[in-house]
């Protein structure tokens, strides 16, 4: 009887712990025979492989353990670039297409990724209307008519801000979702510290506590940093010389404007041409530039220096992302930048175009 209770206790045990909450990921991917599938995440800034199985017959599973909230993974098929994305969670989750569209899968089963194509499906009309929009751009482009570009530019902000809209209302609206804090981080590349900050202070406590969020949180402080009226904080960085140059010793000049930018990034390389105008009309009034590459291969940052005949000092680590000038003023997209006066206050800030020219010219009174 006792053997019977002891073996009875065990049964229990066991299926405690098999009920305990876990993912499973079924795949039935067509034309995958042998291949081997793994899930990814991002961790840290590297992408690492948290799971694998090997495809028969274009079916697997995988069997892990739990996941202490859902977050976003990749299923990858082998060393191919052939992937599908979807946040995983404690359920099981079903994932089901074509080798060959892998990114077109349908996937069942989680709740949040429900969610995450409810939000997809809402925002498509702006989405494919944006892409409508972007190839008559091109077209009116490559024949010249100059006109028509501009027309097309304004209709495609006024969809950006369409779509703006409805992004941050998902974020008002859904403040328990674990969707909302991808959606939050890419809305803040455009937001100031405290809009972003209004933002996080309506969320669930239990979305506020998630890495991302807090990540946020930390960029918001860099942020109001770096606002409009702080000083602008000091760094030095080599120029093209390797001579070190340090940011106060610049400062003085009736305007400075410190400029962020990258001989890889076509946005930057589409500016130059505005601040190499604005520099060149009013360099002898006062106004200078201190430009901040976040290149990674000195070369190639010369050669766009040479090119874009940008004849202003030059600084660099050639650190890419990690450049220290970018991470001190919450820099995460180029091109950026910041006007100072002349006592190195930000009186400006992602000023471009147009938008340059008129505030230097307002600043330096040059037009009556």
């Amino acid at each position: 009887m006792k053997k019977v209770i002891y073996l009875f206790l065990v049964g229990l045990i066991i299926s405690s712990c098999s009920s305990k909450p876990h993912y499973v990921v079924k795949g039935n991917i067509y034309g995958s025979d042998t291949i081997t599938f793994y899930l990814q995440e991002r961790e840290a800034g590297k992408t690492v492989s948290i799971d694998s199985a090997v495809s028969r017959k274009g079916s697997f599973t995988m069997t892990g353990g739990v996941v202490h909230y859902p977050q976003m993974v990749q299923l990858v098929a082998g060393n191919t670039r052939k992937r599908t994305s979807f946040y995983l969670e404690n359920s099981e989750i079903t994932v089901k297409g074509s080798l060959d569209s892998l990114f077109k899968a349908d996937i069942t089963g989680s709740k949040t990724q429900d969610e995450y194509k409810a939000f997809i499906n809402s925002n498509k009309p702006l989405s494919d209307n944006y892409s409508r929009f972007v190839m008559k751009y091109q077209a009116a482009s490559q024949s010249g008519d100059v006109a028509k570009v501009a027309l097309i530019e304004k209709q495609l902000d006024s969809i950006q801000i369409a779509m703006t809209n409805l992004q941050k209302n998902f974020v008002k609206t859904n403040p328990k979702s674990y969707v909302t804090p991808s959606i939050l981080v890419s809305l803040s590349y455009e937001m100031e510290a405290d809009e972003i900050e209004s933002m996080i202070n309506v969320l669930d406590t239990s979305i506020a506590s998630l890495p991302q969020i807090k990540s946020l949180k930390e960029r918001v402080v860099v942020m109001k940093a770096v606002a409009v009226g702080q000083k602008a904080p000091d760094f030095t960085l080599s120029d093209v010389n390797s001579n070190p140059v340090p940011l106060s010793s610049k400062i003085g000049s009736k305007l400075l404007l410190i400029d962020f930018w990258a001989g890889w990034c076509n946005p930057c390389r589409m500016e130059n041409p505005n601040v190499v105008k604005v520099y060149n009309e009013f360099h002898k009034k006062g106004f200078d530039v201190f430009g901040v590459s976040l290149d990674q291969k000195k070369e190639v940052w010369l050669k766009a220096i040479a090119d874009d005949k940008l004849t202003w000092t030059e600084v660099s680590d050639l650190q890419y992302w990690n450049n220290a000038a970018a991470k001190l003023y919450a820099v995460n997209s180029i091109p950026a930048n910041f006007l100072l006066d002349e006592t190195g206050k930000i009186i400006g800030k992602n000023l471009r175009g147009e938008a340059l020219y008129n505030k230097v010219n307002e600043v330096l009174g040059t037009k009556k």
